[in-house]
């Protein structure tokens, strides 16, 4: 499901604060990036958002710097209207280093989310689609899929279902147990058919495999042969 974050661009100019402020604030340990995106920046969530408004409505109120984490630490943070915070995570790829790592162009990877293939996990506020790194393996797999002869309509199947298994696997309650175990026997469906595709693909591989060695051998042959009469007609010529 696509998050939407701010990067620290993004809250500074939505706050009207200063690098300064954040690099403070961040020490304080009050608000903290949920992740990274490539070249490891700072991405934040809604909650971040709330917490500096807080602190500038509290410095607007006459506060300083100790009271304010004070006040803040022992009120609490503003909720965040989930029930929980969310979690910290990894690196989020943009656009443009997905493609480059999945060996694609950035045309492509917009293609696949223009036909409901892959999706960004978050998007920031200034425009940036952003990914978790299980894409990288998920883009390589649909490359794989499309020299296997699979459409887009089947890899957004296959897609779909490695998807919710990455859901279901980090959080077993996100769907209720009758539609998880529809899911499941989806995937488990879904892999016998893969496998009879790949046996078939490996059937079909050896055959080409020992009929491209026979054939290289008669080339070879044939290659021998024609330089030898080559030599001929060369020796014949000089009579």
């Amino acid at each position: 499901m696509e998050t939407n974050v701010f990067d620290r661009k993004d809250l500074i100019k939505l706050t009207n604060t200063s690098e300064g402020f954040f690099d403070f604030w961040e020490k304080t340990k009050l608000f903290k990036p949920i992740g990274y995106s490539t070249g490891n920046k700072p991405l934040y969530s809604s909650e971040a958002l709330q917490v500096v408004n807080q602190i500038l409505k509290l410095k607007e109120l006459g506060y300083d710097n100790d009271a304010i984490r004070r006040i803040i630490r022992k009120v609490g943070l503003p909720a965040s209207g989930k029930g929980k915070k969310e979690e910290i995570t990894d690196v989020y790829l943009t656009v443009g280093v997905l493609a480059e790592k999945t060996g694609v162009s950035p045309r492509t990877i917009k293609h696949w989310e223009e036909k409901g293939i892959i999706e960004p996990d978050m998007h920031s506020q200034g425009g940036f689609r952003l990914y978790q790194k299980h894409y990288i393996f998920l883009g390589k797999l649909i490359r794989d899929l499309q020299l296997f002869g699979y459409t887009l309509d089947e890899i957004k199947t296959i897609s779909d279902y490695f998807r919710d298994f990455i859901t279901i696997q980090k959080n077993m309650d996100s769907l209720p147990s009758e539609t998880a175990a529809v899911k499941i026997a989806g995937m488990e469906k879904e892999i016998l058919l893969l496998f009879n595709r790949i046996n078939q693909l490996k059937e079909g591989i050896a055959r080409w495999e020992d009929l491209l060695r026979k054939k290289k051998k008669e080339l070879s042959a044939l290659k021998n042969k024609n330089e030898k009469r080559k030599d001929h007609t060369n020796t014949k010529g000089k009579e």
